[in-house]
This record gives C-alpha cells, structure tokens and sequence, in this order.
C-alpha cells in the first residue's frame, strides 16, 4: 500500500510538468508565428521603401513632390529703338557691329541715305541675346549724343507654355494615327488614315514654327539704332575779298541786272504790242481835211 501510494505522486508530478512543457512550447510558437509574419510585414514595407527610392516621387513625400507644380522660367520678348547723332556715321556704324558681335548677336537689316544737306543716316536692326541686352543697349547710346530712346517687354510665357503643350499632344496624335494606319487592313481605311495623319502633321509643323518663332524672339532681343549726322559747322567768311571774289560778284551782280531786265522786258511787251497796234491803225486812217487848208486831195 505504501509503494501503491509513492507512485501516485511521481505520475501526478509527471502530468504537471508536461502540462507546463506543452504550455511552453504553445508560447514560444505563438510568439515564433509572430515573429515570422511581422518579419513578412518587414520586407513588405522594405520592398516598398525600394520602390520608393528607386522611382523619386513614389509614397508620400513623393507624391508631395509630383504635385508640386513645375517652375517656368519667363520668357520675355525685349524690343528697343534707339536715334542718336554721332560725328561719324559710319565710324560709329563700325562700333555697333563690333559690340554686337563682342556680345555674341549679330547684324540685321540696314539702310543709309543722305538728306538735303549731304548729312549721312543710317537705320540697322541689331539682334543681341537676352543677357546682354542692358549692356549693348548702353553701349550704342553712349556712342554719341542720344535723341531718343524707346524699350518694350512683352511677357509670352503663357504663351510659350501653351505651345510646349499642344506640341506634345500633336505628337502623341500623330503617333497614334500612325499606329492604327500600322494595323489597318481595308485600302479605304488606310486612305482616311493618311487624310487624317497629313492633317495633324501640318499642324504639328505649324506648331514646331511658332514655337521656333518664339523660341528666336525671347533668346535674341531687337534693337534698331538710327545714326545721324551733326550737322558740318559754316565756314567763317574772309573779311579781305580778293580779286576773284570780286569778279564773281561783279558777275553775279551782271547776271543778276540782265535777269531783272529780261523779266520787265517780259512784261512790258504785251503793252508795247498793243501800243504799236493802236499806232499802225491811226496811220492807216484818212486825214480828215482841216479848216481853211487847201482843197483837191
């Protein structure tokens, strides 16, 4: 009875520590199980920090960044018309094609004529970039003695941008019509199909123009320089005229006298015919017999 009773224990101790051990072990499993999905979840957040890095703006500081809009710089058409009088208009001619090509522009149209005193101008388109449009500007009126000046800025970068953007439509138009004339089948679609892709290409083309145009206009401003003459200073007169100058006046003088005769002869001479007229007439006339004279005739 006494054995009976000491084995009882050890099996009752037996059951207790295998009921811990099996509660240990659930534990541990439980908390192994978690470990394996949280480092699952891990990856998963570290695969998307990858993608992250390697697309710049994907997640949420990088959709922060797509939406910020993009910066355009302003696109500025500058115009300037300058008149100054210089001493030399071809000298100061020289000078402003120098500047300009020191600027890196280049010369435009030009025109040179001469007034009625024989003073020499001269108009010329200059076309300098943009960065250098205030020095060359001071430049050219500095050359001389400045009669007027004129400066305008028109802002196009609406403009420019709305350009940019039709331009990249068409493109993508274009694309697709060509796509669809590549799996076209039927002789009739293909013939809309290249209707339809000549269409959007000349617009395209008039697009890449005006874009260009503008492009030009905003890169190179315009400048038209007037250069004029001084007008050349009289030459003082000798106070002690010579034998020469005398007989140039006497000449003139001469010439001046049969002038004036010529021009009293002229209006005299209708009167002297009519005078020579009336006299001729009375001649011709029969004398009338006077008192007491003789008879017979």
């Amino acid at each position: 009875m006494h054995a009976r009773r000491s084995v009882r224990p050890v099996h009752a101790l037996a059951g207790v520590l295998l009921a811990a051990a099996l509660a240990l072990t659930g534990c541990s499993g439980a908390s192994d199980s978690g470990g394996d999905s949280a480092s699952l979840a891990d990856k998963a957040a570290a695969g998307e920090v990858g993608r992250s890095d390697a697309k710049p703006g994907a997640g949420s500081s990088g959709s922060q960044a797509s939406s910020a809009p993009k910066l355009t710089a302003n696109r500025i058409i500058r115009t300037a018309s300058l008149s100054v009088r210089v001493k030399d208009v071809p000298k100061a001619l020289d000078a402003a094609r120098t500047t300009t090509e020191n600027a890196g522009g280049y010369v435009g149209d030009e025109t040179t004529n001469r007034d009625g005193d024989g003073a020499e101008r001269t108009r010329v388109v200059l076309r300098v970039p943009v960065e250098r449009y205030d020095e060359v500007l001071a430049d050219l009126q500095g050359g001389g003695e400045l009669l007027e000046r004129t400066a305008k800025a028109q802002d196009v970068t609406d403009q420019v941008v709305d350009v940019d953007s039709r331009i990249a439509s068409q493109r993508a138009s274009v694309a697709r019509v060509r796509a669809l004339m590549d799996r076209a089948t039927k002789l009739s679609d293909v013939v809309t199909l290249e209707g339809e892709l000549s269409s959007r290409e000349a617009d395209l083309e008039a697009l890449l123009a005006q874009q260009a145009s503008l492009k030009d206009r905003t890169s190179l401003a315009t400048i038209t320089l007037s250069l004029s003459e001084k007008p050349a200073p009289k030459a003082a007169e000798d106070d002690d005229p010579g034998f020469l100058d005398a007989l140039a006046g006497g000449w003139d003088a001469f010439v001046s006298v049969l002038r004036w005769i010529t021009v009293v002869f002229g209006a005299v001479l209708p009167f002297l015919v009519v005078a020579l007229l009336l006299v001729l007439a009375w001649l011709r006339l029969p004398r009338r017999r006077r008192p007491g004279g003789p008879e017979g005739d």
